[in-house]
């Protein structure tokens, strides 16, 4: 039992001495990151509301451009479509006409061969 009790007290030493080291190194960091910044935290912040507000004006004109050219392709994709259907609906009038003309024909003859007989 008086292992026990003396491994828990090692076990919570170990643990409080990690969180005061970490508490410490942290402090130690902090002050470090002060001393040796490049320039005024009020800067910095300036700085990084300039870049977000060119950063955001940028996207606008990628989604801008994006927009315009996904417009022109469908445009584009519409006269075709259009031009293609024209195309088909003349072939498909010729082709009517044609076989309009053969049984035109088939019906000529076949009077022909009723009336001949």
């Amino acid at each position: 039992m008086f292992k026990e009790n003396q491994s828990n007290q090692n076990h919570n030493n170990t643990v409080s001495g990690v969180a005061t080291g970490m508490f410490i190194g942290g402090l130690i960091g902090a002050v470090t990151m002060l001393f040796l910044a490049p320039q005024s935290g009020k800067r910095t912040r300036a700085q990084i509301q300039q870049k977000s507000l060119e950063l955001r004006d940028r996207a606008f004109e990628l989604a801008e451009d994006a927009v315009s050219q996904v417009q022109m392709e469908s445009k584009k994709l519409t006269r075709t479509a259009q031009h293609k259907a024209r195309e088909i609906m003349h072939q498909g009038q010729n082709l009517a006409a044609e076989q309009f003309a053969h049984v035109s024909n088939a019906v000529k003859t076949g009077k022909r061969s009723i009336l001949g007989s």
